[in-house]
């Protein structure tokens, strides 16, 4: 979809509705232009991961060996750095071998990119984000086409998050707050674009809040999740000085809440900085074989209602990305996708439940932005008849497990099932569009 003909049709989008507050009626003013909420294009295969709980992050990735003693640790999630012009450590570890193996381990990675620099930050002797806007923007959609390269040479798939490492700046500089501001706009639409998750890591009280100060401005893209630096001892996901609660609310939020130090776990010492995450991280394929002793049909959705894409025969490798519900097929309702977007049943599938969901797989989700300015509310069904069960403030992350159809808002049928269970009209989400479904998420 052209920017020019999303722009026209939100303008166009303007609607009498029920769908804010319970049974109240209100006239919505036309939706903003495409910023700041951008669109991902999620390609078949994709599927977004979060993480909430402890994490550390080194210079260079730990040896495996490292890893599998940190299982005695309290972390279940590692940053790592993937790229960029000004990544320090050497990282002879981090490798896609190393990638399956720390991920099989049942840990969660977060992929750091540490490209260029503010200009009027940082260290000297770092390459530096340009003072020209436009410069500054094109560097930054570099930065992003990095990142996926490096990502995919890793084995990280669509639907991953991308943490843009930018450190501290000088507050007062104009031109240099706009120069970072632009080059992670960029950094943000080429990644949705590209159908992966944008982040930035800043530090609270030297980056972050003229982010957050930006934040429902139509000059720049907004990225999904905001990972900050404070090293108080305090691992809240709240309280951030100057960057209100109510942004990046929904799984969005990261905090390095202590700088490098010595921990000792399994008898290994590791220098590290600590952190506290509720945010999208790295999605990564998992390989099981069929179990079964007939051929396996992966059909086009998750029921044996759909035609079949491909047949794999007993013992074939299967390549998982997520799972997700669907029709009962044996003793389960769990349906496995693959890196294709084709799905098998789990039944005969070598996963460890044959009745469940299985760990490290995460659930099949397609995260968007909210862009109701006033906030959406989340209703008990597909329609604003519906019980509100809930709301999610304009900017939240919709965490959308499959689509169906319901009342008409503004231009739209289309009702998105989040990961609570709730619905929210797609009409009030950045998906890709905004009168059908949307690929590749799934019918309810």
């Amino acid at each position: 979809m052209s920017h020019r003909f999303f722009v026209l049709r939100r303008l166009l989008a303007a609607s009498s509705t029920c769908l804010l507050g319970a049974g109240t009626c209100l006239f919505l003013a036309p939706e903003a232009a495409a910023e700041p909420a951008t669109p991902v294009g999620y390609p078949a295969g994709a599927s977004a991961t979060r993480y909430a709980g402890l994490a550390f992050d080194a210079c260079s990735a730990p040896p495996l060996a490292t890893i599998r003693a940190w299982n005695a640790s309290p972390y279940r999630a590692l940053g790592v750095y993937i790229g960029g012009v000004n990544r320090t450590c050497a990282q002879p570890q981090l490798t896609a071998s190393w990638v399956v193996s720390v991920s099989t381990l049942k840990w969660r990675l977060l992929p750091i990119y540490k490209g260029l620099q503010p200009p009027c930050g940082a260290r000297p002797t770092d390459a530096k984000i340009s003072t020209d806007p436009a410069t500054a923007r094109a560097q930054g959609t570099t930065a992003a086409a990095d990142a996926v390269t490096a990502a995919k040479a890793l084995g990280m798939r669509p639907g991953s998050a991308f943490y843009n490492d930018i450190e501290n700046y000088t507050q007062t500089d104009a031109t240099c707050r706009t120069a970072v501001l632009s080059h992670l706009s960029a950094w943000t639409k080429e990644l949705h674009r590209r159908g992966y998750l944008s982040g930035v890591y800043m530090n609270l009280n030297l980056g972050a809040k003229q982010l957050s100060d930006v934040f429902t401005s139509t000059s720049y893209a907004r990225p999904d999740a905001l990972w900050i630096a404070r090293y108080d001892g305090v691992d809240s996901l709240k309280g951030w000085t100057g960057v209100s609660d109510s942004k990046w609310a929904v799984h969005q939020r990261a905090k390095q809440y202590r700088g490098g130090h010595d921990e000792t776990y399994g008898g290994v010492t590791v220098n590290i900085d600590t952190d506290r995450l509720d945010t999208p991280v790295a999605t990564v394929a998992h390989t099981y074989a069929v179990s079964g002793t007939t051929d396996l049909n992966a059909r086009t959705g998750p029921s044996t209602s759909y035609p079949v894409a491909k047949t794999y025969a007993p013992g074939s490798s299967l390549a998982v990305v997520c799972q997700a519900p669907g029709l009962k097929v044996g003793t389960t309702t769990v349906w496995d996708r693959l890196t294709d977007g084709s799905y098998v049943t789990d039944y005969y599938v070598s996963t460890p439940s044959n009745t469940g969901y299985s760990s490290p797989l995460p659930r099949c989700t397609y995260p968007y932005q909210v862009t109701a300015s006033n906030g959406l509310t989340e209703r008990s069904g597909p329609g604003a008849s519906y019980a509100a069960v809930g709301s999610s403030p304009n900017g939240a992350l919709a965490w959308v497990t499959c689509q169906r159809a319901g009342s008409t808002v503004g231009t739209t049928k289309v009702w998105d099932r989040l990961d609570n269970g709730h619905y929210v009209s797609d009409h009030y989400v950045a998906s890709p569009s905004r009168t059908t479904y949307s690929k590749p998420v799934p019918r309810c």
